[in-house]
């Protein structure tokens, strides 16, 4: 059976893109530990990180810098946090995060309810973000 993620990545289930490409797709967390929290998602379905192909791992975490750069530009905050968990869907995701202390990264924090609008204003700015850097999202 496809993992939730799978069947975002086809269209089944809606998803907040901001990044696509033959390798991997960015969307929103639908639980947002704070504006912009994107999941950096390989088209395969890995379950665990560390049974990636190096180079896919590899690209994975270039989308995720470049992710980072348009959070940084879009909400400001004093860091931009990485986190791989892998316990709630089991299809390998990198967590980007804007976060201002280390209490950012804490799941028990995320949003149960978010507006969908403000999630589609944060989407929206790190689409331009993104494409004022030269990385539309198809690219």
């Amino acid at each position: 059976m496809p993992s939730v993620f799978s069947r975002i990545i086809s269209g089944e289930f809606p998803g907040r893109f901001v990044w696509r490409d033959d390798v991997a797709v960015a969307f929103l967390s639908i639980n947002p530990l704070a504006p912009g929290h994107t999941l950096v998602v390989p088209r395969a379905e890995v379950d665990h990180w560390i049974d990636l192909d190096a180079g896919v791992a590899a690209h994975l975490f270039e989308v995720a810098r470049l992710i980072a750069g348009a959070q940084q530009a879009a909400f400001a905050p004093a860091r931009v946090g990485l986190m791989i968990a892998g316990f709630e869907v089991p299809h390998t995701h990198i967590h980007v995060v804007p976060v201002n202390d280390v209490h950012g990264l804490d799941f028990s924090r995320a949003e149960q309810h978010p507006d969908p609008a403000l999630l589609d204003d944060a989407a929206g700015r790190l689409r331009r973000a993104l494409e004022h850097r030269g990385h539309p999202i198809g690219s």
